[in-house]
This record gives structure tokens, sequence and C-alpha cells, in this order.
């Protein structure tokens, strides 16, 4: 890499800040949030918006509750100049709401712009800009210092003679490509405009200072913020503003730090379109506020609606990981990370209940998730998702969301297992749906067996207990009497004497959500010949599903001791091992008769 053909930020402009203040301070308020869409991040799209798209952004921010919006550039083209017309001569803008609008230090734009926003009753910004860092005096405008402040005070004059007397308009000005200009050269400059056009507290002036094009790490621009913030004059009477980008990727720390360091206004574009790598991003900004506990004072509670609106408007889709906004930015598929979140939602279930409270209105301290989803309107059906790193907490998880299954931690360990060995084989992600399947293949069984129970019938006579348990074997009725007053006991019981001996090791009643209602569901640990394993049962009733899982376990046990058999025995001409066992079962086991 030919590093060595570039220059660091401090070869290029002097940082005289030596004693900082922003780094001891916090952010306790929201700044003034000015999304520049229409104008900046418009001029960045491969195609403009059009009127009508126009209109639906314009009214989608002023819903969001942004009371000052600069919504074009009226000497650049016929649409930003009917744009602007249109706000004149409709009632779309609420009379809260200041408009802003754009333009050089030319006398012919500024006369434009100006003629564009006769008739509005809101109050109105107009925002003159010309470039001072050397790099674009020199190569660009083909000036000098002195010769280039001429300019910005002549255009500074244009705007006052033309607009100076409309009691609804104020003025600001951009120092384009501050973080690469003089400290001196851009304050004495900013000085002199804000002298030309006497600012007052009743009537400030926006000094707005971008990091037009990003070339340090974010103290940099907050030390010059800083500095322009200590030694401005009129200092009561100017709203310093910043309009970072992102050129280094962190045009939002950029802004924080600014903010920090004195800035009280913040222009960028919701979801960060602009030039390069974009505008800095206000919907984030705003969002990492209101993650800090400080009023955002802009309404998310629909980050879908206002996604698609923007991506509608700008025909860019916004990343699945784009921090708040992104498809995936709540979701986990890592198991570590969805065995906390689900604890997490677990405990915070619970504290709502034992404070009396909704889980709207308590602390919210779930792992891995910043903010609750229900703040921006999104639900907790993609919190989790399954794939092949995904773990048991996970898959429980969505078992419990999706089919109202509380899974044992133990029987959680051994169905993730099973649903491993499915997302390895396929490589894709796993839905609830199949989920499911993979648990009913796994532990409710084929729907038909060996073993099939006929009948369980309990009854009393004085002191003594009985059970009668009826099972098929093999198609042929097996009936037993059992002195116990546990109807599965005596299956247990029934089932070692025909040779299926299992020991229930745990016994845990479940629900499962469906289409008809809840339904039973028991879920059984058992010990067979092959080791322990589990098998779940469905029925009306919880004894019904206790008895039928423990049928299930039998039935699963008796598979797989015989699938050992045959490994063991290999390949033979002569009758499998199964066939074998299955052989003998008939024949030792006595009949009903």
């Amino acid at each position: 890499m030919p590093s060595h053909r570039y220059t660091d930020a401090y070869a290029r402009v002097d940082v005289p800040l030596a004693q900082r203040e922003w780094p001891s301070r916090r952010l306790t308020a929201a700044p003034l949030w000015v999304p520049v869409d229409l104008r900046d991040g418009n001029q960045a799209l491969a195609e403009p918006m059009d009127p009508e798209r126009k209109r639906r952004f314009f009214e989608l921010m002023v819903s969001m509750g942004y009371k000052e919006i600069e919504v074009g550039y009226p000497s650049a083209s016929q649409t930003d100049y009917d744009f602007v017309r249109l706000i004149a001569d409709t009632a779309i803008a609420p009379e809260d709401v200041t408009i802003v609008v754009f333009t050089p230090a030319r006398r012919d734009l500024i006369e434009r712009t100006v003629e564009s926003i006769q008739g509005i009753a809101n109050p109105v910004v107009i925002h003159m800009y010309t470039a001072t860092a050397p790099s674009w005096r020199t190569l660009v405008l083909g000036h000098d210092r002195a010769s280039l402040k001429q300019l910005i005070l002549a255009g500074a004059r244009d705007v006052l003679r033309l607009a100076g007397d409309m009691p609804n308009v104020r003025f600001q000005f951009s120092p384009e490509v501050f973080n690469l200009t003089e400290p001196d050269y851009v304050l004495d400059i900013c000085d002199a405009v804000t002298e030309l056009w006497g600012a007052t507290p009743q009537r400030p002036v926006i000094l707005n200072l971008p990091a037009t094009v990003e070339i340090a790490t974010p103290n940099v621009y907050a030390d010059q913020i800083e500095y322009m913030h200590l030694n401005l004059a009129r200092r009561d009477s100017v709203i310093l503003s910043v309009h970072p980008h992102n050129d280094r990727g962190t045009g939002i720390a950029c802004a924080e730090l600014a903010v920090l360091a004195g800035a009280q206004r913040v222009e960028g574009c919701i979801f960060g379109n602009g030039e390069r790598t974009g505008n800095v991003d206000i919907a984030t900004l705003a969002l990492n506020l209101h993650a800090q506990g400080v009023d955002p004072m802009i309404d998310f509670s629909d980050i879908d609606k206002i996604r698609r609106t923007v991506e509608h408007c700008n025909r860019i889709e916004v990343h699945p990981r784009h921090p708040y906004a992104g498809d995936l930015v709540h979701t986990a598929f890592s198991g570590t990370h969805q065995d906390a979140i689900k604890k997490g939602f677990a405990e915070h279930r619970a504290r709502a209940a034992a404070e009396g409270r909704s889980e709207g209105e308590i602390a919210w301290r779930v792992p891995y998730l910043p903010i609750d989803p229900a703040d921006i309107g999104r639900s907790y059906d993609a919190v989790i998702r399954v794939n092949s790193q995904s773990g048991k907490g996970g898959i429980a998880y969505l078992l419990e969301t999706e089919y109202g299954i509380e899974l044992p931690r133990r029987l959680q360990i051994d169905f993730a297992r099973q649903v491993q060995r499915h997302t390895d084989t396929t490589g894709a992600e796993v839905t609830a749906a199949e989920l499911w399947r993979i648990f009913e293949e796994a532990y409710l069984g084929p729907g038909h067996g060996r073993v099939e129970l006929i009948g369980v019938t309990a009854s009393e006579t004085g002191d003594d207990c009985r059970v009668d348990v009826g099972l098929g074997i093999d198609g042929r009725p097996r009936s037993s009497s059992h002195e116990t007053a546990a109807p599965t006991e005596a299956l247990v019981a029934a089932l070692a004497q025909y040779g299926f001996g299992i020991e229930v090791l745990d016994l845990v009643h479940s629900t499962l959500a469906s289409a008809d209602g809840s339904e039973a569901l028991a879920l059984v640990e058992y010990r067979g010949p092959s080791g322990v394993a589990w098998a779940a049962g469905r029925d009306r009733a919880p004894q019904g599903a206790g008895l039928v899982a423990i049928i299930n376990a039998a039935n699963a046990s008796s598979a797989s001791d015989a699938d050992a058999m045959d490994q063991a025995a290999g390949s033979s001409s002569s009758p499998s091992t199964a066939a074998r066992v299955r052989a003998a079962s008939r024949e030792d086991t006595p009949s009903l008769r």
C-alpha cells in the first residue's frame, strides 16, 4: 500500500487547542436536529428525488417531529425551486417548522434563492456557503485568503440586502471544508460574517462548521469545534452547528464529540445517505441518546415505516446490519447470545410481574439488546433465529414463543444436538416450523412402533388401588394388572413385564399451542438399554400425554437397541438381530388367553 503518498491531519491543519474541556462532559440533552436529506442527501442520489418523493420524505420528517428541515437548493434545479414554492403555496409545513434553503455566495444564485422563499409564512433560514480550505481556495476557486474573505462578505451583504428586512428570515453560513481550514482564518471569517449580519440573541446567526471530507480521528474535530466555541465573538448570538461526513467511518463519533465540545445543532441525513460514504446518520445519533436515557426529541417508534419511506424516496436499501434500523440488528444466531437473551427476557417478565407494572415501563437490561425492540415498533419475532451457529437457548426460545413449549435444560441440550445435525447437513437457517418438525421426528415418534397403548384403567377397592394396562405388542393384545395408584408406574411395570424395560428418570408436563387451542405435552427422560434419552407424548389431558410419552420411549428404546445389535452383528444372509429379537418376543410373551 503506497501510504507514503498521504499526510496526517496534523500536518495539514493546525489544531491549536491545548486545554480540552470536552472529554469531561456528558451528553445530557438532544441537540437541534436538521435533516438535509432533501438537499445534501438528494445531491448524492444517482436519481434525484422527483416532487412526489420529495413531498413524501418531507411529510415523514414533519411527522417524526423535526422542527428545522433543509428542503432544497432552489438555484440548482427547477425541481428544488418548485418544491420550495410548493411549501409557500400549500400548508404542508406546520407553522412551527423552520424551512432551510441553500445557496453559494454568488449574487445571481442568492437572488434566485430569495425569490423562491417569497410568501413562506414559516420561519426561514438562508444557508450560504463557500469552501475555505487551502486546496479548495487555490485549486477550485482561484483565491488567496484575502480575496476569498471579500467574496464571502460580498455574498453576505447580498443576503442581507435582499432578505434582511424579512422578519421571519434568519441567516446561516458554512465555511465548507472547515476541518481543513486554518483555525485563525476561519475564525476571522465567521466573526466578520456575524458582525455584518448583526447577530443578536434575538436573531442569532447559525455558524455551521462541516467536516466536509473526514480526514482525522474524531477527537481532532472535537478540538476544532471547541476552539471555535471558546473563541467566537458574539457567542451568545451564534448557534454553533456541525455537519460531519463519514469518509473514515467515524461521522457519528465526530458528531457526538462535537456536541460535547460545544456544538448545539447537528445536520445530517436519516440513515446517513450522502456523497461518498455519506453524511452523518442522525437516526443513529438520536437513538444513541435514547439508549443512554436521553430523550432524542424525535419519534422513532415505528422504525420500519421510517425505513420503508426513506428507501422508497432514496431508492437505496438500508443495510440489514444498519444500527437500530436494519432487519438483523436485534437478531441473534449465536448460541451464547441466544441463551443470554432468553434468560434476560425471562427475568424481564418476572420483574415486571413482581413490580406490578407493564413490561414496557420497567428498566431494560436484557443482554445483547441495547434497547427494547418494542421501543421502535419491532416485535420479538425475529430476535432469535436458528442456524448452525445457534445453541440450545435460541432453539428453546423459538419453541417456547411459537409453540408454548418449555423444554427442561437437559432436553434443550439433547434437542440442540438434533438440530445441529440438521443445520450441519443443510447449511441453512431453521424456522420455528422446521424446529417443530425436527422435534416431532426426534421425540414424538413416527406414529407407530412395536408397542401400542390400548387402555389404562384405575380402580380402588377399600385401601387397595389397582391399575389395569392393555397393550398391543407387535399387533397382539396383552394385558396386565398392577397394585399401584399411579398409571405411569403401572405402564412402566407392564412394559418391563413384556420385555420393554425402561427407567423413567423425569416426567415434565408442558403445553403445546395449536390452531385448535392448547394441547397437553409430556416430556419424559428415561434410561433404556442404549443409555439415557428423551421422548414426548401429546394428548388432550396431561396424564394421557404422559402415558403416550412412555409408550414412545419404549418404542424408541426398542428400535435403538435393535439397531445397535444389527450393527454389532454386521451384514449377514441370516435373519437380522432385530428380526430375531422380535421373534423371540412373540414366542416368549404370554398371550391374553
